[in-house]
């Protein structure tokens, strides 16, 4: 998935400029602009699409990956996605260290569904693949084993163990790919869907790889796509992917060429899938507001197969449209913010489990009661026609707001936006609060306790 060392990070930063003077390919948008996603898997269940992502969380300006958990997306048409929350974090795994990367769910013999995920263990190893099991696409999902599956210590494994891909062949065998620039690893799995059935193998035939193989069937044909960063497809620091063919799922495998193009972000990462009888490629790029090389954003294309199998390069175009949250590239500030809580927390992305879910930060007033205020402030004027809110509620003196208002700054003071609707106070969960769109440098959201409480925000959205 990720070329680790900051050397090359830098390089690829550095390399930037290269693509911008050359023209840089058309960004397609993303399925969500709420937080950034990243190195995406697709599963088809039934008549629902589900997305497998990674979730970037490094600041504007931040020169390597941040990423603890891992969310699930659901659309019913491939054009607009729910966000089911992050249904993975390196928390459910006692041995993990850090660095929620890659992974792909498979759905098993038994009913229940397997995440593969790349992990930074604990251990001597430095990246391992762990699997969670749940028993819905959406878990909830725990560790399967309770240790690495793919580690260092595996015979064969790649010095860097990273980007799994999951294949049930028609017989029912499952096969495993992985790997990155020290090259493509494979084996089959037991049906228990959690140990090695075999020898890991070094597939041959496959030309230029470097990271995140995607595996697929189509008309008795197995199909590998990955990530390529030679000179023949990219600029440099750059990836395209390219695929190859096989009769067998173990290869040899024949390289067939380039599928998608280089994106606006320096990492590529396909998974390729048929949905309603129209195949996608789903993939990452930087075109989120905000976006970058460490900020990215999952989107989807449609794929074309030519009549004697090969695929049609993937036009990127803008894709699947949806609400920017402009949170996301705002400054905030406070009336006041208790020493120990985090103003930062309301605008990082995430999506919190509950009101009492503090593990990112929080934003808190304690011991203020009354009237408290946070406030977004953009370099440049925003049109804005709605906010989402959700509320920190500890047990230990915040608690839910007992009323709040949006207001925005006219050039001159702060002014109620006209039209507003109410002002949700719920736990749990977003509150959405729509008004007549406002053209504003500032917004502000004033928060009245209730009597003898205090008040806290998780998260703070504005949209468009």
């Amino acid at each position: 998935m990720r070329r680790r060392w900051s050397a090359i990070i830098a390089a690829a930063l550095g390399l930037s400029l290269v693509m911008t003077a050359g023209g840089s390919a058309t960004a397609a948008a993303p399925i969500t602009t709420s937080i950034y996603t990243a190195d995406p898997a697709a599963l088809v269940v039934g008549d629902t699409l589900y997305l497998y992502t990674g979730h970037d969380e490094a600041p504007a300006g931040g020169t390597n990956f941040v990423m603890r958990d891992w969310h699930v997306y659901s659309s019913g048409d491939a054009t607009s996605f729910t966000d089911q929350g992050a249904r993975l974090s390196l928390s459910n795994f006692s041995w993990a260290g850090g660095d929620a990367w890659a992974g792909e769910v498979e759905r098993g013999a038994n009913g229940k569904y397997y995440w593969y995920v790349s992990i930074n263990g604990n251990g001597p190893g430095w990246m391992n693949i762990g699997v969670a099991v749940g028993d819905s696409p959406t878990g909830p999902f725990t560790d399967a084993k309770g240790g690495p599956l793919i580690s260092d210590s595996t015979p064969n494994s790649s010095p860097l163990n990273i980007d799994p891909t999951v294949f049930t062949d028609d017989d029912g065998q499952v096969y495993m790919y992985w790997g990155s620039y020290y090259g493509l690893r494979a084996a089959r799995l037991n049906a228990d869907m959690t140990s090695i059935n075999g020898s890991v193998v070094t597939p041959s035939g496959v030309s230029n790889f470097w990271e995140a193989p995607w595996m697929f069937k189509r008309n008795g044909v197995y199909y590998l796509a990955y990530a390529a960063n030679d000179s023949g497809c990219s600029a440099p620091g750059y990836a395209c992917v390219r695929y190859a063919t096989a009769s067998g799922p173990m290869g040899p495998w024949t390289h067939r060429g380039v599928v998608l193009d280089q994106v606006s972000s320096t990492t590529n990462h396909p998974a390729i899938i048929e949905y309603k009888g129209q195949w996608y490629m789903v993939y990452h790029n930087a075109a989120a507001p905000g976006g970058g090389n460490f900020r990215r954003s999952v989107t989807l294309d449609r794929l074309y197969f030519n009549a004697d199998g090969t695929m049609q390069k993937v036009v990127q175009t803008t894709g699947p449209t949806g609400p920017a949250n402009l949170a996301l590239s705002a400054t905030p500030s406070t009336s006041y913010v208790s020493p120990w809580e985090t103003l930062g927390a309301v605008n990082d992305g995430y999506t919190p489990a509950g009101s009492a879910d503090r593990s990112r930060g929080a934003y808190g007033n304690w011991d203020h009661q009354g009237t408290e205020w946070i406030e977004y402030r953009w370099p440049t004027a925003q049109n804005v026609r709605s906010v989402k809110t959700y509320w920190f509620d500890d047990d230990q003196g915040i608690d839910l707001p007992a009323s709040c208002q949006v207001q925005y700054w006219n050039g001159s003071a702060y002014v109620n936006v006209p039209g507003q609707s109410s002002c949700g106070t719920a736990a749990d969960t977003f509150n959405t609060t729509t008004f007549g769109q406002v053209s504003t440098t500032r917004l502000r959201m004033s928060i009245t306790s209730r009597p003898a409480l205090s008040t806290g925000v998780l998260e703070w959205q504005v949209f468009s």
